[in-house]
């Protein structure tokens, strides 16, 4: 891209294969934590920020920002200049709109005005796997895991975000899993703002004297989170009247508790099913032991020990399949599962008293 501009300094980008990157860092009189008035909005959000901070990093830690230049992430960009210190901001330039670049270098400038020690403008190119976008979330989560030099990488979504995730799990139907909803942290990802609604961060920017680019793809129907947001969100708030996102996030935050507890079970389950001297290629799982657990423990340990595996895409359906060789063995031949290499398939398959998973040549046609 062109030069970005910042806080009277520009530095010239240096494009790579896929990406062009833009950095700038504030001078030495403009660098620094910024002093932010100390609204009800400001508050809120750095004391969400300082509280996941000694959580889940250690003292004075440097951190990324993914920089949109929307509100959720410049007030959280804001505050963790204050709470943080150092802090580089990433900002993803999709380029799926004309003025991309000038969206993106205002976004930047805005960075190094709040005191961010740098801002780089990350191009990438977004591909169509998926739809756009699931497209672009992944060129985004590339781009700046590539970016992050071994930071950990906040991100602004916000408990409305979190509401919109349990809802799209739901429709989904693929489980407790499926409506846990984001986590405050998984690294390298972390969500400070996982409490805080969409209104302060907006009264935040407000305070601070700060106009957030409104991105028209958040207005756009064609999104299905764009319809949840504008459509199904308020009518739920006014049938059931009002604390929906609230309570739908809550929902998450309990689902996740004891989704870890489930994980630590099934781990165990699976260590205690795996059939001496196998490895590799070769894991198999003990049917008996795998036959004798709860049901949920059971598909959780499948689940794992097929993603771990290489098995990719995993689907409901996939998983009772596979399931089904344990409980419910009628003679029935393997499973074919997501994942393998071009020339091979992977099959979960019922063999001498041993759950196996190994690669099969694929037919020509396929």
């Amino acid at each position: 891209m062109g030069n970005v501009l910042g806080m009277g300094r520009a530095v010239r980008a240096t494009p790579g294969p896929r990406e062009a990157t833009g950095s700038t860092r504030g001078s030495a009189d403009s660098a620094g934590p910024r002093r932010l008035p100390e609204t009800a909005a400001v508050l809120e959000v750095r004391h969400a920020v300082r509280a996941w901070a000694g959580e889940y990093l250690p003292a004075n830690a440097a951190v990324a920002v993914g920089l949109s230049g929307g509100a959720d992430s410049l007030a959280l960009t804001a505050a963790a200049v204050v709470e943080f210190g150092d802090v580089d901001a990433l900002i993803v330039d999709h380029r799926l709109q004309d003025g991309s670049a000038q969206v993106a270098a205002d976004a930047a400038a805005a960075a190094l005005a709040l005191g961010c020690r740098s801002a780089r403008v990350l191009a990438v190119d977004v591909g169509t796997e998926g739809g756009l976008e699931a497209a672009a979330r992944t060129a985004r989560y590339l781009a700046l895991d590539a970016a992050r030099a071994g930071a950990p990488v906040l991100l602004g979504h916000t408990l409305d975000d979190q509401a919109e995730t349990v809802l799209l799990g739901l429709a989904r139907g693929s489980g407790g899993r499926s409506i846990q909803g984001m986590a405050a942290y998984a690294e390298p990802w972390g969500r400070p703002l996982l409490g805080v609604r969409r209104a302060t961060t907006r009264q935040m920017c407000a305070d601070l004297g700060r106009t957030p680019h409104e991105d028209p793809h958040n207005l756009s129907p064609e999104f299905t989170r764009v319809r949840l947001r504008t459509e199904a969100l308020p009518l739920l708030e006014d049938v059931l009247g009002g604390g929906v996102a609230p309570a739908l996030a809550r929902t998450a935050e309990q689902l996740r508790e004891d989704g870890a507890l489930l994980d630590v079970l099934a781990d165990e389950l699976l260590e205690a099913a795996r059939v001496p001297g196998t490895a590799g290629d070769e894991v198999a799982l003990s049917i008996e032991t795998l036959a004798t657990a709860p049901a949920a423990l059971r598909r959780r340990a499948i689940r794992s020990w097929l993603l771990d595996s290489g098995a990719k895409a995993l689907t409901d359906r996939h998983l009772r399949a596979v399931d089904a060789l344990v409980t419910a063995w009628r003679g029935q031949g393997g499973v074919a599962v997501g994942g393998g290499s071009p020339d091979t398939r992977l099959v979960a398959a019922r063999e001498h008293g041993r759950l196996t998973l190994r690669g099969h040549d694929r037919c020509p046609r396929e």
